[in-house]
C-alpha cells in the first residue's frame, strides 16, 4: 500500500474487490497485489452464495487458482450470475478455466501441462489487458489442464506453445482472464496486467492509502467508542502499538495502555516498552505483574492449541482486574478493549476464506466466550507491512514501527513442551543472544523475524568440557516475509550462524545444539506452535 500523495482526499467507503478463493495457495498474495495497487480487496470462500457476492456491490470480482479440475465431480462452482450481472470479472488460472467452461468455452485434459516459469505469447497487441506489456514475456504456469476454445464473444489474447488459449478479453461485458499466475513475482509482467485490469478494465480509481485508512479508522473508533473508554494490551510489538496509536489519535485520554507482564516476554521487553512506546506517544500505560499467574495456569500444559486458549483466557482477566482498578478513578466507563488483530490473524484462525483452522491466534480463537469488554480492532483487515505503514503514517519511530514482529502468546509458543520458569529463563538467554548478533550483523531490516525455539521435551548427547552433557536443542527461525501469510527461510550468512551457534552453547546452561529451520511457509507455520 503505497503512501498517500499529498492531493488525495480521505475516502471513508474504500471500493472494495473481492478476492474469490478456490482453495488457491496464492489468494492471500492476489488480495495484497491487489492493495499495492492501492485498491481494497477482501478474500470470501467460493462457497459464499453469488447473490451475497453481488449485494456487497463490489467494484470488481477476482476469481483465484485453485487444486481442482473444473470438470471434475465434486469441483467449485459459481452461478453463472456473478458473469452477466455487470460487475468487471478477472480469472486467474483455474478462475480462468471456470468462467471459460461456464460461458460455453471448452477445458479438457489434453496433455497440455505447464508448471513454472513458461514462455507466453501476447497475440492481440494493445488489448485491455496487454496494454504496453512485450509480445513476448515469461509467466508463471501450474496447470494439467488447458483452455482450448474461448466462450463466443471473447477475444484470445495470449497463447503459449502448447495452450492455444493462455488468455482472453471481453470488453463488452468486461469480462478477462489469464491461464498463469500474475500475482507472482515470476510472472514478469503481472503487476501491469493486474494493474490493467482494475484501472482499465474496471475502471477503478487508485485511492486506497495509508491516508485514508487512517482516516477512516479514527472516524470508526469514534463512532464505536463514543465517550466511553477503552483499555488496550500493549505488547511492544509493532501491531499492538500501531492500533494503540490509531486509537490515542481518535479518542485520546480516554485510552489507556495496559502491559502485562506475564512473564512471557523476550529479555529486557517491560523496559523497552516502557521507553519507546510512553516516550514516542505519551500513553497512559498500567503496567500489571502477572508472572505467577501466567505460570501457575501453564503449569502442566504442553498441547500448543491450549495454552494459546489460556493464555488469551488470562489476558481477557487480568484486563478485567485493571479495569475494576481504572474504573476506581473518576471518569465514563471502561467498555473496550483494543486489540492489534491483524488479517492473516483472521485469516489462520479460519474466520477469512472459509477454510480449515490452521491454529487459534491468541486475538482471535482464543479469547473466552464471556469476555467482558467489547472488541475495537482497527488493524483487522490489514497484512503486516501495511500495518508498518500505518504506523509510519502515524509518527511512529522506526524502534517500534519496524521492529522484528513478536507473537502475543510471546514465549509461551516458542517452548515446546510445558512452560516453566527455568525454560523461560533458558529461551530468554538464547533469543537474546540470537538478537544481539543479528543486529550487530546489520540483519535486523533483511531478516524479517528469527523466532528461536526451545525443544523443551527432547535432549541430545553433546560433549561439553571433555565430558558427555544430555542437553536442550535451541532452533533458529530466520524468515523474510512482507506479509505473514507466505514466507521463505532467510540465508544467512554462514559466519553469523556460527556465532550465535558458539554464544549459545557457551553461555546457556543445558543447550548444547543448534538447529536451523529451513522450511519455507507453506507448508510450514512461522511459529512452531
Amino acid at each position: 500500500m503505497p503512501a498517500a500523495p499529498s492531493a488525495a482526499a480521505p475516502d471513508s467507503n474504500p471500493d472494495v474487490v473481492l478476492v474469490v478463493d478456490f482453495g488457491a495457495q496464492y489468494a492471500q498474495l492476489i488480495a495484497r497485489r491487489v492493495r499495492e495497487a492501492r485498491v481494497y480487496s477482501e478474500i470470501v470462500p467460493s462457497s459464499m452464495p453469488v447473490a451475497e457476492m453481488l449485494a456487497r456491490k463490489p467494484k470488481a470480482i477476482i476469481l483465484s487458482g485453485g487444486p481442482s479440475s473444473v470438470y471434475a465431480e465434486g469441483a467449485p462452482r459459481l452461478d453463472r450470475e456473478i458473469f452477466e450481472a455487470g460487475v468487471p470479472v478477472f480469472g486467474m488460472c483455474y478462475g480462468f478455466q471456470l468462467m471459460a467452461t461456464t460461458l460455453g468455452g471448452t477445458v479438457d485434459d489434453n496433455g497440455a501441462r505447464e508448471y513454472g516459469r513458461t514462455p507466453l505469447t501476447v497475440t492481440k497487441q494493445g488489448s485491455t489487458l496487454f496494454e504496453g506489456t512485450p509480445a513476448e514475456q515469461s509467466v508463471w504456469m501450474s496447470h494439467g489442464d488447458a483452455c482450448s476454445a474461448a466462450p463466443e464473444g471473447f477475444t484470445v489474447t495470449a497463447s503459449t506453445d502448447v495452450v492455444p488459449v493462455a488468455a482472453f478479453e471481453n470488453d463488452e461485458k468486461k469480462l478477462y482472464g489469464v491461464q498463469y499466475h500474475p500475482e507472482v513475482l515470476h510472472s514478469t509482467h503481472g503487476q501491469q496486467i493486474l494493474e490493467h485490469f482494475l484501472y482499465r478494465g474496471a475502471g477503478i480509481e487508485p485511492t486506497w492509502t495509508t491516508h485514508n485508512v487512517v482516516e477512516e479508522q479514527v472516524a470508526l473508533i469514534r463512532e464505536q467508542v463514543g465517550g466511553k473508554r477503552a483499555i488496550c494490551g500493549l505488547s511492544g510489538g509493532v501491531d499492538s502499538a500501531v492500533a494503540a496509536a490509531l486509537v490515542q489519535k481518535a479518542i485520546g485520554s480516554q485510552l489507556t495502555c495496559v502491559y502485562v507482564d506475564h512473564g512471557l516476554m523476550r529479555k529486557g521487553e517491560t523496559e523497552q516498552v516502557e521507553k519507546d512506546f510512553v516516550a514516542a506517544t505519551g500513553v497512559q500505560l498500567k503496567v500489571v505483574d502477572a508472572q505467577e499467574r501466567f505460570l501457575t495456569a501453564l503449569a502442566g500444559v504442553s498441547d500448543p492449541e491450549t495454552k494459546r486458549k489460556i493464555i488469551g483466557r488470562e489476558f481477557i482477566r487480568v484486563f478485567e482486574q485493571a479495569q475494576l482498578e481504572i474504573l476506581q478513578e473518576d471518569g465514563p466507563e471502561v467498555a473496550f478493549l483494543v486489540q492489534g488483530t491483524l488479517y492473516p490473524d483472521v485469516v489462520e484462525s479460519g474466520g477469512g476464506t472459509g477454510t480449515a483452522n490452521i491454529k487459534s491466534h491468541h486475538n482471535v480463537g482464543g479469547l473466552p466466550d464471556d469476555i467482558e469488554f467489547e472488541l475495537v480492532e482497527p488493524l483487522r483487515k490489514l497484512f503486516k507491512d501495511e500495518v508498518r505503514m500505518v504506523g509510519q503514517e502515524l509518527g511512529l519511530p522506526d524502534e517500534i514501527v519496524q521492529r522484528q514482529p513478536f507473537p502475543g502468546p510471546g514465549l509461551g509458543i516458542r517452548i515446546v513442551g510445558e512452560v516453566t520458569k527455568d525454560r523461560l529463563d533458558l529461551l530468554r538467554e538464547a533469543d537474546a543472544i540470537a538478537r544481539e548478533e543479528l543486529t550487530a550483523a546489520g540483519l535486523d531490516r533483511e531478516i524479517w523475524q528469527c523466532p528461536v525455539v526451545l525443544l523443551a521435551d527432547v535432549r541430545s548427547v553433546g560433549v561439553q568440557g571433555d565430558g558427555r552433557t544430555y542437553g536442550h536443542p535451541i532452533v533458529l527461525r530466520p524468515v523474510s516475509s512482507e506479509d505473514a501469510m507466505t514466507a521463505d527461510w532467510t540465508r544467512m550468512p554462514y559466519d553469523v550462524l556460527a556465532k550465535i551457534s558458539t554464544r549459545i552453547t557457551n553461555e546457556v546452561a543445558d543447550v548444547n545444539r543448534v538447529v536451523l529451520d529451513v522450511t519455507s511457509k507453506p507448508p510450514g507455520t512461522i511459529e512452531w506452535e
